[in-house]
């Protein structure tokens, strides 16, 4: 069942970010030709910011976390203006191939399929969890036990493939398998969640570990099918750009130290770019 997308994230929403970081960067040659950008001097990336602790929208209104500050570090180190715009992940894809932003800056797995289309950097480990209402941790403590459940997940990404080969792997096992509703982000997902809309979410480990460390939901199981999650462009020379950026952080210890401030845990692989040549 899909459900119907909240206006306020209805399309694409612009944030222009003139933050002091940019203003630090005026003074530079940007490092990308304007020929490989959406927008001339600008770094434009896309970002659903519906999973704390990682990427959200605070109480006034403005982009948060680690995904956001990693990516306003890549606009000023490329000497870039950066603009954030906020869509659900399943426009992301085709936005970026229709050229209507430069960067997915959402955390998106890497899969070799994906790779074919767009140029990934994998540079951060995730896994999928499964959420519960507070409480309710004990009825789901293995896979199995989502026989016969109602589950929700995000449309088009990931975590709906592999909810899908969860159940199509229950069924072939005998099992009644799952009810599958789809929501346009997380928010959505887990609102039906607490008003007992659906009996589990399934999301990505630190989305779930920051849902339960507040004490809002249970996290009742994690890890499952652990995959890297990239940063995805079209160009290849903004993707090689932004491969030396990160590089140089990791060189000056700016890469680890954002990591560690929202307990994200890099990928143990060399950065690079994978794409189509």
């Amino acid at each position: 069942m899909r459900v119907t997308r909240i206006e306020a994230l209805a399309g694409a929403t612009a944030l222009l970010l003139a933050s002091v970081s940019f203003a630090a960067a005026q003074n530079c040659k940007p490092a990308v030709a304007d020929s490989d950008l959406v927008k001339p001097g600008t770094l434009v990336m896309s970002t659903n910011p519906t999973l704390p602790p990682l990427q959200f929208v605070d109480r006034s209104g403005e982009l948060k976390g680690m995904r956001v500050e990693l990516g306003l570090e890549v606009a000023k180190r490329l000497c870039l203006k950066p603009e954030y715009v906020r869509i659900e992940f399943s426009a992301m894809i085709p936005g970026l191939q229709a050229g209507r932003w430069d960067v997915i800056n959402t955390g998106i797995f890497f899969t070799a399929e994906r790779a074919k289309m767009m140029q990934m950097i994998p540079y951060e480990k995730q896994a999928i969890s499964i959420s519960v209402p507070t409480g309710k941790k004990a009825s789901l403590t293995k896979v199995a036990d989502l026989n016969g459940k109602t589950v929700g997940v995000e449309i088009g990404g990931f975590e709906e493939s592999r909810t899908k080969a969860l159940d199509a792997d229950l069924k072939a096992k005998g099992g009644a398998g799952m009810t599958i509703r789809t929501f346009d982000n997380f928010a959505l997902a887990y609102q039906a969640l607490r008003a007992g809309q659906v009996d589990a979410v399934v999301s990505i480990d630190g989305v779930a570990k920051e849902y339960s460390d507040r004490g809002d939901f249970d996290r009742a199981i994690s890890g499952l099918f652990p995959t890297p999650v990239a940063l995805a462009m079209k160009s290849k020379p903004l993707a090689n750009a932004i491969l030396k950026v990160l590089n140089d952080m990791k060189a000056d210890g700016s890469y680890k130290a954002l990591f560690d401030k929202y307990g994200v845990v890099a990928t143990d692989e060399a950065l690079k770019v994978e794409g189509p040549n």
